[in-house]
């Protein structure tokens, strides 16, 4: 044991003692003290230094602390050290730590031992970032002294400082080279603990572990690869990992199984249609690149059309070189995908990717890309011109009369235990009641092509050879086929052209077949010449089937024609029929040819997405210009409404008022006369004291017999003439507003303005009028009893003087006098006010009523225009959106075609069949 090692465990004490280990190592220690006084120059230094272990061991930690308090020359540091220790186990730790703090020494190990004894003092007084700061400054001073980067290792796990940990351990495992510390970098990355980290902080570390062990360099590259996936540095993460596999020197001989199916899981997740390509232009191809390069043999294919697929739609994105390596491993190496499954992946990616843009649910395109999955049986499409006898054909082979009428839409029978007659449309698929309904589709002419009908129910014939059937709705030879009916033909497997043996193989037909072999020039095209029976004779009829033969097969040599009638014996033809089937099927490798039509479906739908986003651009364009339009005449046509109202409102209350006034002048007119010729009710024999008052009732019971007897009624009248009129003035404004709405009707293309106005005001109007000119009962008014200075004299007077008879001539001239001569205005006009003041709130209704009349072509028309401003405004944000980022739109789909060509690379092109555009 070295002298250091000595001091670090307090046993340089046994140097005294290996002679006498059966003695006290005290009273040896004592014995040498002893003998070395004896000497003329005593050294006691080092017995004392030994005596101090022997007590520290004994926990006589005081007598330890006196005996290396004295200590001078090399072994004094250690003995200050050896004191802070006691310090430290009697619990002195600011004694300790004070006095471990002021040695100083170029010692390495003294100074490791010391830093060491702190870290533990500094933990123990919870100061844990000195803690941190002296193991971290322990380790740069010192890395190999032992168990140092141990002990920091366990103190930084033990307080989850993952920080300082994830440092020790990368910075160890560079330094050293050592794999334990590389592996335990991994157990922290897989712990999750690393996420927070900046990819290129492992960089270097990984640059390096590649030289040493390549199989741990994958472990903790792909642990990191999973590590960065759901983090916002995912992307940092990916170019950093591109940069550093592109520098390493890595052959496409090193298999690399996780990293290669990481690189085989991120690219189609990058390509799914989440990410825009400005996003990925510069990330893709180095990753492409380097899967390439490592990729395993099951990967090798894939890999390679997928790079040859992006720099098909990026050329010059990646290097020539590795365009030239995937093209020769394309070509050797054998395919471990399951196309049909990854093609069907594809597709379902798309519709996904579809419906989240509210681009339609292509209903009718997954029910076709459904049929073509069925590789269990042989798709015949059955076509021809109108009147070739396809449908009586095709109840020859079903075995009942089905088609009792031509077809109008794309018909597939299928053998199937139970009847079923599906509708599919793009947007669903319906199951039709039963057999009529089936007809009626048959028999329609609009709209037909926009739907298939499934037919399903037992038949023998198709269950027997497998086959199901199509058929078309008979040609015109026009061009118009082509976008209705042979947009269908890549569902078949192959066709079967119905001629009539009457006039067969005409150009017409021709032009027709020309289209299909352009439309789908792999799919064989084979003949039935049909209504052989019409032939005058049996030689006539030999003649014209080959001759027809001859022509069809100098057109296509592998044609086949086969002679067929309705009216011929059945059993016969139903033989000759199945073997000419059967001769169809057997030159066919379905798988592949399935395979090409998938691919050619979607790339049909990818095409037809991205026009049906120019459509749909066009559509958002064309209806904020269509409703701005609607905005300004419904603008128009309410203002014109308000000037109709206005107008309404005038003359229907300008004409009641005119009423009013006229009743009025007739009151102030009469009603003084009436009064007046009350002064022959005054008598010279009258009472004068108290006339007044009979003169008071009287005036009072004539004004109101008056007002019942003759103003009530014409007043009704009037009235009931002021609503007629205004039922005029209403009709008129009705048929105005009818006229506007069939306008704006004609602009909607529907029954969409209502401007049916409330004529109930009418009704309401009538029984108003009626109730208030029924009956009108006066309150009494003070007509004689009124205090003027003419009244209150007569008045008094006729108290005063009446017992006078000489008194009596004169006041009752007087009193005539001024009875029949009295102006009665003040009367006159409280009758007025008290006659009309329950027609006075019926009169201030009169504008909230023709108001009320109006209100429902107001409210519709208010309605329509803030509909049509929503839909401009909600239009204008779509487009604003599709304008601002078109990328969102265009990239997904481009994406798409990149996988498309690629699965092409894979599929199509290395089993030698020809890709369908």
């Amino acid at each position: 044991m070295t002298l250091e090692s000595q001091l670090i465990k307090k046993s340089y004490y046994q140097m005294y003692i290996n002679e006498h280990e059966n003695l006290q190592p005290i009273r040896v220690l004592g014995d040498v003290y002893q003998e070395e006084l004896q000497k003329d120059m005593p050294d006691l230094t080092s017995i004392r230094f030994a005596q101090g272990e022997i007590y520290f061991h004994n926990r006589d930690f005081e007598a330890a602390i006196f005996k290396w308090e004295n200590i001078v020359g090399e072994l004094e540091l250690w003995a200050r050290k050896n004191i802070a220790d006691a310090y430290y186990e009697t619990g002195l730790l600011s004694n300790a730590e004070d006095l471990y703090l002021s040695i100083e020494t170029n010692n390495p190990t003294l100074k490791t031992e010391v830093a060491l004894q702190l870290f533990s003092l500094y933990i123990e007084r919870g100061k844990s970032e000195a803690a941190v700061e002296i193991i971290k400054r322990t380790i740069d001073a010192n890395p190999d002294y032992p168990n140092v980067t141990s002990v920091a290792r366990a103190y930084f796990e033990e307080q989850q400082d993952w920080n300082h940990g994830i440092e020790l351990a990368l910075n160890e495992a560079r330094r050293t080279g050592s794999l334990d510390w590389f592996d335990t970098v991994n157990s922290y990355v897989n712990k999750g603990v690393t996420k927070s980290l900046n990819p290129n902080y492992f960089s270097q570390g990984l640059f390096e572990l590649y030289a040493l062990d390549s199989q741990m360099f994958e472990e903790l590259t792909s642990s990191l690869w999973n590590s960065y996936k759901s983090e916002e540095s995912y992307f940092t993460w990916l170019k950093e990992l591109n940069h550093l596999l592109l520098n390493l020197d890595i052959s496409h001989n090193n298999h690399f199984q996780m990293l290669s199916a990481l690189h085989h899981e991120t690219y189609f997740s990058l390509i799914n249609g989440s990410q825009t390509i400005k996003t990925l232009e510069d990330l893709v191809p180095d990753l492409l690149t380097n899967w390439l390069r490592l990729s395993v043999p099951t990967h090798t294919v894939i890999a390679s059309a997928a790079v040859l697929s992006w720099n098909e739609l990026f050329p010059t994105s990646i290097s020539m070189s590795i365009v030239s390596v995937a093209e020769n491993l394309i070509g050797e190496t054998e395919s471990h995908i399951d196309e049909l499954e990854e093609c069907i992946n594809l597709f379902e990616s798309i519709i996904r990717w579809a419906n989240s843009q509210d681009m339609g649910e292509n209903n009718r395109l997954k029910w076709m890309v459904q049929q073509l999955n069925d590789f269990d049986t042989h798709h015949l499409m059955i076509t021809g011109l109108s009147g070739s006898g396809k449908s009586a054909f095709i109840n020859t082979i079903l075995g009942e009369e089905i088609q009792d009428s031509p077809t109008s839409s794309l018909v597939m029978f299928k053998d199937f235990e139970d009847l079923n007659i599906y509708e599919i449309t793009d947007q669903e698929t319906v199951l039709l009641a039963d057999f009529v309904q089936f007809q009626e589709r048959m028999d329609r002419r609009r709209n037909a092509m926009e739907s298939i009908i499934e037919f399903q129910q037992p038949f023998p014939l198709l269950y027997e050879q497998k086959l199901t059937l199509i058929e078309t709705p008979g040609l015109k030879g026009s061009h118009q086929d082509r976008y209705e009916v042979l947009q269908y033909l890549q569902m078949a497997d192959s066709v079967l052209f119905v001629l009539d043996a009457n006039a067969s193989f005409t150009d017409k037909e021709k032009g027709i077949l020309s289209q299909i072999h352009e439309l789908a020039p792999d799919i064989p095209i084979h003949f039935l010449l049909n209504k052989m029976d019409t032939i005058a004779n049996e030689q006539e009829a030999i003649r014209i089937f080959d001759e027809t033969r001859s022509r069809i097969q100098s057109y296509l040599p592998e044609a086949q024609v086969l002679p067929f009638s309705s009216q011929y014996e059945s059993g016969q033809q139903l033989v000759e029929l199945k073997s000419f089937i059967q001769s169809l099927k057997d030159k066919r490798n379905i798988a592949d040819k399935r395979l090409a039509k998938l691919l050619f479906f979607i790339r049909t739908t990818i095409s037809r997405l991205l026009q049906k986003r120019i459509d749909v651009e066009n559509q958002l364009i064309e209806s904020v210009r269509w409703n701005e339009e609607v905005v300004m005449k419904l603008n128009g046509a309410l203002n014109q409404l308000k000037d109709a109202e206005s107008q309404k409102t005038k003359a229907i209350t300008r004409s009641y008022r005119a009423i009013k006034e006229s009743i009025q002048n007739k009151i102030t007119a009469d009603v003084p006369r009436i009064l007046q010729e009350c002064s022959e009710l005054i008598k010279e024999d009258s009472d004068i004291s108290t006339i007044h008052l009979e003169l008071n009732d009287v005036m009072n019971t004539r004004i109101q017999d008056y007002l019942e007897q003759e103003v009530m009624p014409k007043y009704f009248t009037s009235l009931q003439e002021w609503i007629i009129s205004s039922k005029e003035e209403f009709e008129q404004g009705q048929d105005f507003l009818n006229e506007m709405a069939e306008g704006l009707n004609s602009l909607y293309g529907e029954e969409r303005i209502n401007t049916e106005c409330d004529f109930k005001v009418l009704d309401d109007w009538r029984r108003d009028t009626d109730r208030m000119t029924s009956r009108f009962q006066l309150e009494k008014v003070n007509i004689l009893l009124r205090n003027t200075a003419s009244q209150f004299l007569l008045k008094s007077a006729g108290k005063l003087f009446g017992a006078f008879s000489q008194n009596k001539t004169m006041l009752y001239k007087k009193y005539k006098d001024f009875v029949k001569n009295d102006s009665y205005s003040e009367p006159t006009q409280v009758v007025i006010e008290r006659f009309f003041q329950q027609f006075e709130l019926f009169e201030k209704s009169l504008e909230r009523d023709i108001t009320m009349f109006f209100r429902q072509p107001m409210k519709v028309l208010n309605e329509a225009i803030e509909e049509s401003l929503t839909q401009i405004t909600t239009n204008q944000d779509i487009l604003k959106k599709m304008n601002t980022n078109p990328e969102m739109f265009r990239d997904p789909l481009t994406l798409f075609e990149v996988r498309l060509r690629q699965f092409e690379w894979t599929t199509i092109a290395g089993k030698g069949v020809q890709t369908i555009y």
